[in-house]
This record gives structure tokens, C-alpha cells and sequence, in this order.
């Protein structure tokens, strides 16, 4: 590994360029579904390669390639990168490539702490699991149950000109089930332990295991079907309170993608919009209550933003972006964070050894309160409960947004009470998060794993964390206006 990188840097010295780094990626993964008492998907992959960028004339070149097995095939990419960083040289529109520190460190090594490695754990154990959390699921009326898991694991070997060199190795598993119930033309879904592919942490197959899905089959199933009768979430102002798995995509939505440095500087429009975080509102724009505390934290346990180093050697670290409401930290990587005179924040993350480094969310995390869950319902009789994502919608600059989740309770008397169907929730990203005056105590307050976050041309998936407690919003226009 370490005569790959070095053929690669070598070659791009030669070359001519003032800075160039190399990643060496190899990544697995795998992925089971049972599905109405059948198992409906067995699946492995595994990828790996070796990808190069450097600075020539003051524009970045990249290339990468799948077989380099031989020092010459890395210094061929190293070459074919340097002719690119030339090319674009030849038409540069903009300011020459700068890179703010990276906190360099010399050589490091990092690891998922895992108890069970989920590679050894046998597949006819993991369909066995599966396929009991999924009979537990079934019932009249649910036409289509299913219970799915996949786990990754991603190996990095990194190297740049300024002497950084670091191993790394994450693994990610996960896991959940789901019941959909059908009368007619009306659909309901329950899942857990969150909607569409579970949830996800940086851990071994004990990560699953906890999860005892079999053991919560029965509620899921029952919910889906209540569902079914249950009334129409009646429009109006109400107060809600979100439950964690909501409240994480609420932060991912409204929160992660405009705090991306270089969404905020127009690198992003094409794809997913900018943000209407410009670079002045640092440091004193007001984007939430005082409640309101979000950090990006690379460190926190089980996070799928969590890690050693990022793919441009920054080691990980916890960055404010939040502080009592007001709006103080980008995430960034090497070169945006250079526009603003800053250091990296470390999140500088690429989809795998074909792909450039991108800026990325890590952990964005909505720092826990002081209620308790039980004092909380008590404090907001007349409210409404929303749990579980089912749609979500934002514009292109990430303040104007529309939720569905999956089910509503009023909450009457300190408690829940009736059912609804088909919630949904509408506002603006900073009166929003102004409306938040209570949020949930670390004994609430969870880990969830998004494995899906895209970005970028050509496109490109993160995996991304976001801690959260349920906390509750006033005055919040929920169902559809008229």
C-alpha cells in the first residue's frame, strides 16, 4: 500500500504539482430483505481502487482507476490527473486552488470499535433474524410486511505531500422492519426502528441485536392496521412535539445541507440547490430559539458520520454551528474553508475511490435539553405528537420545507391520545427552529444513521448521523391549508 501512494505522489512531483494526494479504497458490503415470508434479496459487493488529485497552476486535477496492483499503474493515474489539472489550467475562470489547514498530525490509524464482526456472522443467521422479526409482522390486511439489513465496511489507506498518512478502517451495520396496510385505495406504513431502511450505526452486528426487532413486530403491525381507521391529522396551528427519527431529518434537511461551505458559495446549485446561509449571517444570524444547540461532531459514537480522519487526512473533531440559536460554524473542507481565512472542519468525505472529496455532513446534532419525554407530553396539552418520516420536501435554498410522517397523537391529558393518519407539517426554516422552546434530556436522545445523503456531479451518497431528542415547536401549521 505505502509503494502505491508514494509511486503516485512521486509521479505528481515530477509533474509539477505544489500539492497531491492519493487514497487507496477498498469497500464491502452486503444486504438481506425478507419479505411477505420469503427471503427477497441476498446481495454482496465489494469495490476497490485507487483515486489521485493534485494542484497544477492553481487547478485541481483528479483520476483514478480500479486495478493498481503495479507502482507504474499508480503513477499512470497520477499522470492522467496532472494532465487535467493542466487542461484546466489553460481556461481558470477563478481564483488558483488554496487549501487552509488541515491539522496536520503525520501518521494515524483509526478503527470501529466493533464487539461482532457482521462479516462472520453466518447468512443463515442474518435471514433467520430476519425472517423471525418479519412472521411476527404479518396480519390481515398487511399485504406487504418486510425486515432488511445491510452492513458496510470501508478501508482507507491515505497519503498527501505535506506528509499525512493515515489507515482507516469503518464498518456500519443496520437493520428495521416495516408493515403496510391496504383497504382499498388508502395505504399506511409503520416501521422501526425509523422509515424506509432502518437505522444504521458505526458498530458490529451487537448494533442489530439491540434492536430486538422480533420484539417490536407486534406494535409495528398493530400500528400499521390502527392506521387504517384511524381519522384524517385535522389541519391548523398546533403545538407539535417530533420524535427523534422526524427531528433527525428536520436537522438534515434544515439544517445540515445549508450549513455545507460549498453549497453556501454556489459549487452545489446544479444539483440539490445552494443555501440561504450566506457567508454574513456567520456569527450573528439568529436560526433558532435559544433551545436550539447543534454541533457537527465526527466523534460522537455510533454516528455514520463518525470517523478518524476525513478523506483529505483533517482528523475528525466536534465543530459548533449553533450556540443558543445563533448561527456560528460552516462545515467545510480544505479549500472553502480557505475563502472564509478558516481551518478545515474536517468534512471533506468521498463516495468511495472513483469520486473527488466532497464537503459533507459528519454528525450534525441537536445538543439534548432538560425535559423529561412524560413531563414534556404533560407541558403540551392539545398537541400533537409526530413520529416517523414519510415524505419530505424543500426548496432549493433550504428554508421552505413540507414533512409527512407516518402517524400522529394528540397528546390530551399528559399523555397520548387518538390516532391520526397522514400528518404532515409546514414552515420556514428559521421561524421553525425560532418555535422550538423544549427539547428532550440525554436519557432521550439517539444516534440515527441516514445512509443515503446525495450530492454532487456525478452523483455521489454519503452516510451521514444526526443526534436528536424529541422537542417540541410552537404554533406549527400542520395539514394541508385551505
Amino acid at each position: 500500500m505505502e509503494d502505491v501512494l508514494k509511486s503516485a505522489l512521486d509521479a505528481a512531483r515530477v509533474l509539477g504539482a505544489t500539492f497531491a494526494e492519493a487514497r487507496l479504497v477498498d469497500e464491502r458490503s452486503e444486504s438481506y430483505e425478507v419479505k411477505n415470508g420469503k427471503p427477497a434479496g441476498a446481495s454482496s459487493a465489494v469495490s476497490a481502487g485507487l483515486g489521485v488529485r493534485v494542484i497544477i497552476d492553481g487547478c485541481w486535477g483528479f483520476a483514478s482507476a480500479a486495478d493498481v496492483s503495479k507502482k507504474s499503474q499508480a503513477a499512470r493515474v497520477a499522470k492522467l490527473a496532472a494532465r487535467i489539472a493542466k487542461a484546466s489550467s489553460l481556461v481558470r475562470a477563478s481564483e488558483p486552488a488554496q487549501l487552509a489547514p488541515g491539522g496536520a498530525f503525520g501518521e494515524g490509524q483509526y478503527r470501529t470499535p466493533v464487539a461482532e464482526d457482521p462479516f462472520e456472522v453466518s447468512v443463515e443467521e442474518k435471514l433467520g433474524l430476519l425472517a423471525a422479526a418479519e412472521k411476527r409482522l404479518r396480519a390481515p390486511e398487511l399485504p406487504v410486511t418486510q425486515a432488511f439489513m445491510s452492513i458496510f465496511r470501508k478501508r482507507t489507506h491515505f497519503a498527501n505531500t505535506e506528509g499525512v498518512r493515515f489507515e482507516q478502517e469503518i464498518t456500519e451495520t443496520g437493520a428495521g422492519i416495516a408493515a403496510t396496510a391496504v383497504r382499498g385505495s388508502d395505504f399506511q406504513v409503520r416501521s422501526y426502528p425509523n422509515s424506509f431502511r432502518g437505522n444504521f450505526g458505526t458498530a458490529g452486528f451487537e448494533y442489530v441485536r439491540a434492536m430486538d426487532l422480533a420484539g417490536n413486530a407486534e406494535r409495528v403491525s398493530a400500528e400499521a392496521r390502527q392506521l387504517l381507521d384511524a381519522p384524517q391529522c385535522p389541519a391548523g396551528r398546533r403545538d407539535v412535539v417530533l420524535d427523534g427519527g422526524q427531528l433527525a431529518l428536520q436537522v438534515h434537511e434544515s439544517i445540515g445541507h445549508p450549513i455545507e461551505l460549498d453549497r453556501v458559495f454556489g459549487t452545489e446549485a446544479a444539483y440539490a440547490g445552494t443555501s440561504f446561509l450566506t457567508t454574513e449571517k456567520l456569527g450573528g444570524f439568529r436560526y433558532g430559539s435559544e433551545h436550539v444547540n447543534v454541533v457537527a461532531d465526527a466523534t460522537e459514537p455510533l454516528g455514520l458520520g463518525t470517523f478518524g480522519f476525513d478523506d483529505e487526512g483533517t482528523p475528525a473533531q466536534r465543530v459548533d454551528v449553533i450556540k443558543a440559536g445563533v448561527f456560528v460554524g460552516y462545515i467545510s473542507d480544505r479549500e472553502s474553508a480557505a475563502r472564509l481565512g478558516l481551518a478545515s472542519s474536517g468534512a471533506a468525505r468521498a463516495d468511495g475511490w472513483s469520486r473527488i472529496p466532497l464537503v459533507r455532513m459528519t454528525n450534525i446534532n441537536l445538543l439534548p435539553g432538560e425535559w423529561k419525554f412524560d413531563d414534556l407530553l404533560a407541558a403540551t396539552d392539545g398537541g400533537l405528537f409526530l413520529a416517523t418520516n414519510r415524505s419530505w420536501s424543500i426548496d432549493d435554498r433550504r428554508l421552505n420545507f413540507q414533512f409527512g410522517t407516518e402517524a400522529a397523537w394528540e397528546i390530551s391529558g399528559g399523555r397520548l391520545g387518538r390516532m391520526y393518519k397522514n400528518p404532515t407539517y409546514t414552515g420556514i426554516t428559521p421561524e421553525f427552529w425560532g418555535s422550538c422552546d423544549a427539547v428532550c434530556s440525554r436519557d432521550h436522545w439517539k444516534m440515527w444513521g441516514t445512509p443515503n445523503c446525495g450530492k454532487g456531479q456525478p452523483g455521489q451518497t454519503a452516510h451521514v448521523g444526526h443526534g436528536t431528542a424529541p422537542a417540541r415547536f410552537r404554533n406549527v401549521q400542520v395539514g394541508v391549508v385551505k
